[in-house]
C-alpha cells in the first residue's frame, strides 16, 4: 500500500509515518511547507519521499496526486491552534477551509478513488449537553471558536463531496491528543516545558496557566495514529468518527500530575494572556462508533504520556 500524508511536519505526522512504515509496511510519501523540516530519528530518509506542498495552490495538489497515485491519503495539514485562530482568523479559514476544498477538488480530478481521512476536532461540538458516555457523532455541533468553526465547515464539505461525487472520504473528530514533541502552544506541552525550565534553573519556580477548570478528553498521539490507520482502511465513506479516550480530566488535575512528577517546588499563577475569549467547559468523546467499526481502544495510560512528555522537555532543555 502507498500512503500520502499531507501536512506531515506537524505533531501527528511523524508518529503516523512511523506507524505506517514500521508497523504496517506501507510505502510512504509526505508533504510539508517549503520552510518546514521533517526529522525522525527512528526513520531513515530512504524510508519515505518528501514533497514541498502548499495546499492553498490547487494545481500543486493535483500534480502531486497524479504523480504519487496513493492508495490512502491522510489530510493533516491545518492551522490547529485555538489560541492562534483568535489572533489570526483569516489564516485559519484559508488553511482549514480553502485548503481543504483544494484537496477535495484535487481528489475529485483523479481517475480512481483513493481513500482519505480528513482530520477535524472535538472542538466542533462546543458547549453542548454531554451524556455520561460523551458526545456522539450525530449530535448537534455548536462551535464557539474560529478554529472549531473552520473544522466544522471542513467536515460538512467533506461529507458533501463523499455523497455527491462518490469519493471515499472519512471524517475524523479528533479530541485532545498529546505526547512528546508537541508544540508548547498546547496546554500539556506548555506545562511540561515550564516545569522542565524550572527544574533546570532557567526560570522562576512559577508555572503560568490559563483556565484550569476546563475538562478535556486526552489521548496519546500514538493511539490516535493507530485509529487513523484503521479508519482509512475500514471506515465507511461519508461518515464521521470520534477519536478520543471517552474520559475527561480537568486541566487542574493534569497540572497536578505534572507537579507531582517534578523534582522542584513549583507555584501556579494565572496569566490573563493565556485565557481564551470563550472556553468550552467540557469536551468528551463517545467512542462507541469506533469500537464497533474498527475494534479500537486507546491503550497508553495518561500518566505514561505525561511522564514521557515531561522527560522529552527535560532532555530538550
Amino acid at each position: 500500500m502507498k500512503s500520502l500524508i499531507i501536512g506531515a511536519a506537524g505533531f501527528v505526522g511523524p508518529y503516523l509515518m512511523q506507524h505506517l512504515k514500521r508497523d504496517l509496511g506501507h510505502e510512504i510519501a509526505v508533504t510539508k511547507m517549503p520552510h518546514e523540516q521533517i526529522k525522525i530519528a527512528e526513520m531513515k530518509k530512504s524510508d519515505y519521499q518528501v514533497y514541498d506542498l502548499n495546499i492553498l495552490i490547487p494545481e500543486e495538489i493535483t500534480e502531486l496526486l497524479f504523480e504519487i497515485h496513493p492508495d490512502y491519503i491522510f489530510h493533516l495539514a491545518a492551522q490547529s491552534s485555538v489560541a492562534l485562530s483568535w489572533k489570526n482568523p483569516a489564516l485559519t479559514v484559508d488553511v482549514n477551509v480553502k485548503g481543504g476544498i483544494n484537496v477535495l477538488e484535487a481528489l475529485r480530478s483523479l481517475d480512481y478513488k483513493p481513500r482519505m481521512i480528513m482530520v477535524g476536532s472535538g472542538e466542533e461540538y462546543g458547549p453542548v449537553c454531554y451524556s455520561d458516555e460523551g458526545i456522539r457523532e450525530d449530535s448537534r455541533i455548536n462551535p464557539v471558536n474560529i478554529y472549531a468553526a473552520t473544522k466544522a465547515c471542513q467536515n460538512m464539505i467533506g461529507r458533501i463531496y463523499a455523497q455527491a461525487y462518490g469519493l471515499e472520504i472519512m471524517m475524523v473528530r479528533a479530541f485532545n491528543h498529546i505526547g512528546p514533541n508537541q508544540e508548547p502552544m498546547f496546554a500539556v506541552a506548555d506545562f511540561c516545558k515550564q516545569a522542565a525550565l524550572i527544574e533546570a534553573g532557567k526560570r522562576e519556580a512559577v508555572i503560568l496557566v490559563g483556565n484550569l477548570k476546563a475538562e478535556r478528553d486526552f489521548t496519546d498521539v500514538r493511539d490516535v495514529v493507530r485509529a487513523y490507520a484503521l479508519l482509512v482502511e475500514n471506515g465507511k465513506a461519508g461518515e464521521t468518527y470520534n477519536v478520543g479516550s471517552g474520559k475527561t480530566i480537568s486541566l487542574a488535575d493534569i497540572l497536578q500530575l505534572i507537579l507531582d512528577m517534578s523534582v522542584s517546588d513549583i507555584r501556579v499563577e494565572v496569566d490573563p494572556n493565556k485565557l481564551r475569549p470563550i472556553d468550552v467547559p467540557v469536551i468528551k468523546a463517545d467512542i462507541g462508533k469506533m469500537r464497533e467499526v474498527i475494534d479500537w481502544e486507546p491503550v497508553i495510560k495518561l500518566e505514561q504520556t505525561i511522564a514521557e512528555t515531561l522527560d522529552y522537555w527535560r532532555k530538550k532543555i
